[in-house]
């Protein structure tokens, strides 16, 4: 395991090869098994690849488009051009894994502490089927993007998926390699009380 931690990259070139499905059925079931708040499991895993990602990805250049003129993320507008990226990049992958937190809030409704902690465990739950799944793809040599750019067109894209949109993962075989990225050191990131 230390193996694919030490070696997962954000991968953004893809090959136009099919990824076989038991390849993605392994991805998934890795996300599947990961630990969860009070296991409320938050999680559906929708796989996406052919004429079925054509319609995610036009609901995302949409909403892209609505974000120009009627914004959800008003602060966040310098962002949208590396949104615009991420598009090109999904369109490259062959295959997408959507999660949809199945508890999920409405990201604009009004929440009490609680509601809010739970969503917030929720969205660790999730973060931890992520991981576990960037990291198997890894393992089994194909590239994968942990993307959070759908946040842009937010409502069209839960509207596609039929839920909370939470995350979405490329998955496909790497046509780059890049160089590990800095990381903090241990005396940045850690604070010991012992």
């Amino acid at each position: 395991m230390l193996y694919a931690v030490e070696n997962r990259r954000s991968i953004r070139k893809y090959r136009r090869d099919d990824v076989p499905v038991a390849a993605i059925e392994e991805i998934v079931r890795a996300g599947m098994l990961a630990p969860s708040s009070k296991n409320r499991q938050p999680w559906k895993f929708i796989v996406t690849g052919g004429k079925e990602k054509e319609g995610f990805l036009s609901a995302m250049a949409a909403g892209m488009e609505r974000e120009k003129v009627q914004p959800l993320l008003p602060g966040s507008a310098g962002y949208l051009k590396g949104a615009e990226n991420t598009l090109r990049i999904m369109e490259q992958a062959p295959v997408l894994i959507l999660v949809v937190n199945t508890l999920g809030l409405d990201v604009c409704a009004a929440a009490s502490p609680e509601e809010r902690i739970f969503a917030i465990c929720n969205a660790q739950s999730i973060g931890a089927a992520v991981q576990n799944m960037t990291l198997t793809a890894t393992q089994m040599g194909l590239g994968s993007l942990w993307i959070c750019d759908t946040y842009f067109a937010y409502r069209e894209l839960c509207d596609w998926a039929g839920g909370d949109l939470t995350a979405v993962m490329a998955v496909g075989y790497a046509q780059e390699s890049p160089r590990p990225r800095p990381r903090k050191g241990m005396a940045e990131a850690v604070e010991w009380r012992l």
